[in-house]
């Protein structure tokens, strides 16, 4: 396997992708970390930094970033999978607000280490922007304005722009409007992960690589190789997770595939915008994401891929060239001056774990020592360092202001058995294009959209 071709990112690193020597075989340990992404490795830096004398080790089956965190579309985001006005009916509005606040600051967190360690990820925290290219989009960045405002949030949050306001960020074909939050930098993302496995092997983390976990049990992670026993056993898997033993409907991987162009030049730049590198999106309802990479491409992505069978995660569900086509056709609508002449040079994808519920969850059962992190919904690169830190102190057995957030020890629901998972969720994904397309025609809201978000819980 090629690591450099799983996407654009891992493949412009400076540094080779050599695996690090896998467990030489059994071990003890303080904790063990199953997965070298961005959850398992921002564990295991705070852990260390809190407490040098533990024992920690991290296992991987491929490289470290091998998953999403070495191939998303590098926002590093106050994103959070559960809305404000929905985290607030079920946990109230101080705590939906506290859990809000606890991803802003995430973000500047994150920037804090990345300057500490000399973790060269390209940063530029340039905020995001939404476009409204339509009435019924410019209507749903006005309701998401108000939602913010109704729970605490000011326009240093979340304003709405204007069509010239928007447009003067990213000037896509036929912006209205739109809204700006200034929480969310643009990163390289394989720059981040590795930078950050350098960073927690300098604190004396063991990182074995090309080691496949093969089960998860109280005190212990058992590989081909050897068993590592540790009170303390962390599943941080994400989307690659149902692979293990009892954990085949803890999460859907569901795909989010990207492509990326060419270098272009500043004049085709003067007319697209995004000059302090904003990430962009827009409200339609299955997702897309760019943002302008610090050597002047365009990166952009999007949901859409089919969910597989029996939670399957296999390098061929990677590539989808409809999907792709698709990716590629919708950039040109956005900015008719990338036009079909200018190259797209890559192209990759990878799975996201999705809860059934939607929500992102972090906790340790105290009576087994079995900890976890995930269900970011494609939310993972902010969100994964508010799980590091959250899992530290939990581990740690410190009583802080983020073991009090709601996501703390949640519980999500487990997906419906086949054939109704599978139903399910590419069901939901074909009601959400069809959505998209008819309000393009009618500029009239989809209700049938509406009714099948709120049933997946998003």
């Amino acid at each position: 396997m090629r690591y450099q071709d799983l996407s654009y990112w891992l493949s412009s690193l400076d540094a080779p992708l050599t695996p690090r020597p896998g467990l030489p075989g059994d071990t003890d340990a303080d904790v063990v970390i199953v997965g070298a992404g961005y959850t398992g490795l921002w564990t295991a830096y705070y852990l260390a930094a809190a407490d040098p004398s533990l024992r920690i080790v991290v296992l991987e089956k491929e490289i470290a970033g091998y998953g999403a965190s070495g191939r998303n579309g590098g926002w590093c985001s106050a994103l959070f999978p559960t809305s404000l006005p929905a985290l607030a009916r079920r946990h109230g509005r101080d705590r939906a607000l506290a859990m809000q606040w606890a991803m802003h600051e995430t973000v500047r967190e994150v920037g804090r280490v990345v300057a500490a360690e000399g973790i060269d990820c390209d940063w530029r925290a340039g905020g995001t922007v939404v476009l409204a290219r339509t009435e019924v989009q410019l209507g749903r960045a006005r309701a998401a304005v108000a939602e913010a405002r109704e729970h605490g949030l000011t326009d240093a949050d979340l304003v709405l722009l204007d069509a010239a306001e928007a447009a003067a960020r990213c000037h896509a074909e036929g912006v209205r409007g739109g809204t700006y939050t200034p929480h969310c930098a643009a990163v390289h993302p394989a720059k981040l992960v590795r930078g950050l496995a350098t960073a927690v092997e300098r604190r004396g983390v063991r990182v074995f690589e090309r080691t496949p976990v093969t089960a998860l049990r109280p005190g212990a992670a058992v590989t081909p190789a050897g068993v590592v026993r540790a009170p303390v056993v962390v599943r941080a898997t994400e989307g690659f997770t149902p692979a293990l033993p009892g954990q085949r409907r803890a999460v859907a991987p569901v795909y989010s595939l990207m492509v990326a162009t060419a270098p272009l030049p500043e004049a085709t730049w003067a007319e697209i915008g995004l000059a302090e590198r904003e990430t962009f999106s827009d409200y339609r309802h299955v997702i897309i994401y760019g943002q302008r990479t610090a050597d002047g491409r365009l990166a952009f992505g999007g949901r859409g891929a089919p969910y597989h069978y029996g939670s399957r995660v296999r390098p061929d569900f990677d590539r989808e060239p409809r999907v792709f086509a698709a990716l590629r056709r919708v950039l040109g609508e956005l900015f008719p001056v990338l036009g079909p002449e200018v190259p797209v040079t890559h192209t990759w994808g990878g799975p996201l774990g999705v809860a059934r519920d939607w929500a992102a969850s972090v906790g340790l059962d105290r009576s087994t020592g079995l900890a976890w992190a995930g269900g970011y919904v494609g939310d993972g690169v902010g969100t994964s360092n508010l799980a590091g830190r959250t899992l530290a102190d939990l581990i740690r057995g410190e009583r802080t202001d983020l073991t009090a957030l709601p996501w703390v020890n949640h519980r999500s629901p487990r997906w419906e058995p086949e054939p109704l998972r599978w139903l399910a969720v590419n069901a939901g994904l074909k009601v959400m294009f069809s959505a998209d397309e008819a309000e393009q025609k009618t500029n009239r809201p989809s209700r049938r959209a509406k009714a099948f978000s709120h049933l997946l819980g998003h």
